[in-house]
């Protein structure tokens, strides 16, 4: 049976299989991997010059209170997220995550202040049961709408603000993480100044009738290259950024995963809308008093990458285990593997060392701080 025959496909799949991509599934659709360039190619064109990754997979959902104002949508998703939403300007952007009830992840995602509406992006393999999660919970008093009619584009690297400015002259006044609805080349577009590379860039919503236009004009500019999912998964992970499913799920806590810093004060203890939220005894507990592991950074020796799932030890005969890997490879940037995982808060100051378990060796791993490369946005 052809498998691909199962699997979704983006408004840009014609372009990627015109453009000779490597064609994998992925959250259930037939995604580009690797363009004939190859992976570490497009790794290090992307940190050099731009890269054009298609994203359509996510799932982009607007949430509309049915008063008919931002505040009462913000207040809705809030019991759902441990993030201040109100206090989001409008045109701003911000990261956030739903939580279960026992304080653990049930996905990642971005969320915008649109003015009268949030508009929301979650991750591909959880966007069904994210958007039946939010339908169940929020119905009585929001409308949430899956825009299925729209592609997601994103444009990272250096001269990603050069290439997309021959377009629409306005970006120049973008910071990270604005948000604005423009036309580019006549196409209607949501653009936030946003991505997951570690790089400046900007992430596209547009129709999907208008995603492969909109891709040709920005891979005909000579500094814009199209990029896999390989080299994104080594740019993010260079960026020590999280992908769900593999740094964190139902298993970890925000605090556990390190993502403390995306709680704002207004839903901690004494803020103005503290709680609330699904597991929130718990998160708040932790930032008080801490979590017995954490998520850390990894550096391991030598050349050999240390891939996730890989088993942390103390000592370098296995004698005490402590952790594993979460996501490994090699960084082609600092030419060097690179990697992160979980360890007991004891062994997560950067320095110490620790022994992965890679084919029976044991080698030695030095926990770092992350991320491995210096970011560029633009803030």
């Amino acid at each position: 049976m052809d498998q691909s025959a199962e699997l979704h496909r983006t408004p840009l799949y014609d372009l990627h299989v015109a453009l000779g991509a490597r064609m994998v599934p992925f959250a259930g659709y037939d995604m580009p991997v690797q363009y004939p360039a190859g992976v570490l190619k497009e790794h290090l064109y992307t940190r050099t010059h731009c890269g054009l990754f298609d994203v359509s997979h996510m799932g982009q959902v607007t949430i509309r209170a049915k008063s008919g104002t931002y505040e009462d949508a913000a207040l809705a998703l809030e019991t759902l997220v441990p993030v201040d939403i109100l206090g989001l300007k409008e045109g701003r952007q911000r990261y956030g995550f739903f939580t279960d009830e026992n304080g653990g992840i049930l996905d990642d995602l971005m969320f915008a202040n649109r003015g009268d509406h949030l508009l929301v992006v979650v991750n591909a393999g959880c966007k069904q049961a994210d958007i039946a999660h939010m339908k169940k919970h929020l119905s009585d008093r929001v409308e949430v709408t899956y825009l299925e009619d729209r592609a997601l584009l994103a444009l990272q690297g250096p001269k990603a603000e050069k290439v997309l400015t021959e377009l629409w002259a306005g970006l120049f006044a973008m910071k990270f993480m604005d948000v604005r609805e423009v036309a580019l080349h006549d196409i209607p577009a949501i653009v936030s100044r946003s991505g997951y590379s570690g790089e400046d860039g900007f992430e596209i919503s547009v129709p999907a009738a208008k995603a492969e236009e909109l891709a040709r004009i920005l891979i005909d500019h000579p500094d814009c290259e199209p990029i896999g999912l390989g080299a994104r998964d080594s740019l993010r992970l260079e960026a020590g950024l999280c992908l769900y499913g593999n740094d964190i799920d139902t298993t970890t806590s925000p605090v556990e995963a390190g993502l403390e810093w995306a709680i704002q004060k207004a839903r901690r203890k004494g803020g103005a809308r503290e709680g609330g939220f699904p597991g929130a005894a718990r998160i708040l507990g932790e930032l008080e008093n801490g979590t017995a592991r954490r998520r850390v950074g990894l550096r391991p020796e030598g050349k050999a990458p240390v891939r996730s799932h890989a088993k942390l030890y103390a000592d370098d005969e296995g004698k005490t285990e402590l952790g594993e890997v979460t996501s490994g490879g090699f960084g082609p940037s600092v030419e060097a593997p690179v990697a992160m995982g979980y360890l007991p808060t004891a062994f997560s100051e950067p320095g110490t060392q620790v022994f992965a378990e890679v084919r029976g060796k044991y080698l030695p791993v030095t926990v770092a701080a992350m991320p491995f490369i210096t970011p560029t946005y633009k803030r």
